[in-house]
């Protein structure tokens, strides 16, 4: 457990062959501690200025000797093996962030409101959502997610802008409305971008996937890991 700006962090490492998953979670600061922590951006005024806080963040890629590779790609996600029975070694949900939109709506997210990774014996996943209801207007979610198989040398990340009106959506149940996982299946696709991340050669230092509250999100290389066999991560 760490302390930041005062505020307890509650910390989770979990190992997978070459690579560690850490979760961090914290509580909302207050006013004060805002006022604390310096930003280049605290200061600046967006104009205009967009009240349901949407974003297509997809997360933050850290390197420095050893960079990721980022390329567009027409392999997808295997949806269908995520489905396959299989140990989930390790699960964790990080809430970002959540504001009622002054009880218009909610505006959920990392901009996903969750942050969902499973780590299992061949693969992880993560999931990284934005959910937003303008109630009487509009649904969005824009979902990033992170997919590694064991015995790649690449990750895939697909970002999905998904949108529909509340008019279009008449013959749903409104009870849908509320539940991200239940209403996304309703969502027209408007957006979709598939990208390959492609991992340094060995010698390969230990990868971090890094999960935090408040948009910190990255995989990150760790020096000197003797545990990187020169077939790659795996």
């Amino acid at each position: 457990m760490m302390i930041s700006h005062g505020l307890k962090i509650t910390k989770e490492d979990f190992f997978f062959g070459p690579w560690k998953v850490t979760t961090a979670k914290n509580h909302i600061m207050n006013s004060k501690d805002v006022e604390r922590v310096p930003s280049e951006h605290s200061q600046e005024v967006v104009r205009p200025y967009d009240w349901t806080f949407t974003t297509d963040y997809k997360g933050t890629l850290i390197g420095e000797e050893m960079q990721i590779k980022v390329t567009e790609t027409t392999e997808r996600i295997n949806m269908e093996k995520l489905r396959t029975r299989e140990q989930i070694m390790f699960f964790d949900e990080v809430l970002l962030f959540e504001d009622e939109l002054h009880d218009h709506g909610v505006s959920m997210a990392c901009v996903c409101v969750y942050v969902i990774q499973r780590v299992m014996p061949t693969s992880f996943f993560t999931l990284l959502r934005f959910f937003l209801r303008v109630d009487g207007v509009l649904i969005r979610i824009n979902d990033t997610r992170l997919y590694h198989e064991a015995g790649q040398k690449y990750m895939l990340r697909e970002f999905c802008t998904r949108e529909s009106s509340i008019a279009e959506l008449k013959s749903i149940p409104a009870s849908q409305f509320t539940d991200p996982n239940e209403i996304a299946q309703h969502l027209p696709l408007k957006l979709r971008q598939c990208e390959k991340l492609e991992l340094p050669e060995c010698p390969l230092p230990k990868i971090h996937v890094r999960l935090t509250g408040g948009g910190s999100n990255a995989v990150q290389p760790d020096k000197g890991d003797e545990r990187c066999k020169s077939s790659g991560p795996g």
